[in-house]
């Protein structure tokens, strides 16, 4: 029933957001194999459920089917805080592997957007084209702070408001 609640609050937010005329970018030639597996949410516009987020982790597995398996993990308020653990379903576009839909309950997907993926593989953004929510991930717990840097001044050139996007804390997490 939470998981429900918070999906619909997502959704209802979503609908009501100004859409600016300008569409996110997208990843060009995104592999799916490489991009699977951990990334650690570093900064975001979190969504309700992820205030207070510490040790933010997203993991990515493909099934057979073609969808992705997701494990979405972190501490709420504290290091030691309570472990909250979210399982959604990506299901990737037809048309692109940098847009899939991030479905935590039937039949509802929400927008997921591969807006950045470095060369390596090592460094990502998702964004949404409402600009309600954006993740900035790495496959690392602390990439630097040039890298993070660099990472909130795209997110900022595509639309998003400079001061909501949250440093997201790590400790004691191994790459």
């Amino acid at each position: 029933m939470r998981i429900l609640f918070t999906f619909f609050i997502i959704l209802l937010a979503s609908a009501c957001s100004h859409r600016p005329a300008t569409p996110i970018p997208m990843a060009e030639n995104v592999e799916l194999d490489r991009f699977m597996g951990r990334w650690y949410v570093v900064a975001n516009i979190p969504t309700f459920i992820e205030k207070g987020a510490h040790n933010a982790i997203e993991t990515y597995r493909m099934n057979k089917d073609g969808s992705i398996d997701t494990e979405f993990r972190f501490n709420q308020d504290s290091f030691d805080g309570d472990l909250e653990v979210y399982n959604p379903t990506g299901f990737v576009s037809e048309t692109s592997n940098s847009l899939w839909g991030m479905q935590f309950i039937w039949p509802i997907k929400a927008e997921y957007i591969i807006a950045y993926l470095d060369d390596d593989y090592q460094n990502t953004i998702i964004a949404r084209n409402a600009r309600d929510y954006v993740w900035i991930m790495s496959r690392s717990p602390d990439p630097g702070q040039e890298t993070i840097d660099k990472l909130i001044n795209f997110s900022v050139e595509m639309g998003y408001p400079r001061d909501q996007i949250k440093r997201v804390p790590h400790e004691g997490v191994k790459p």
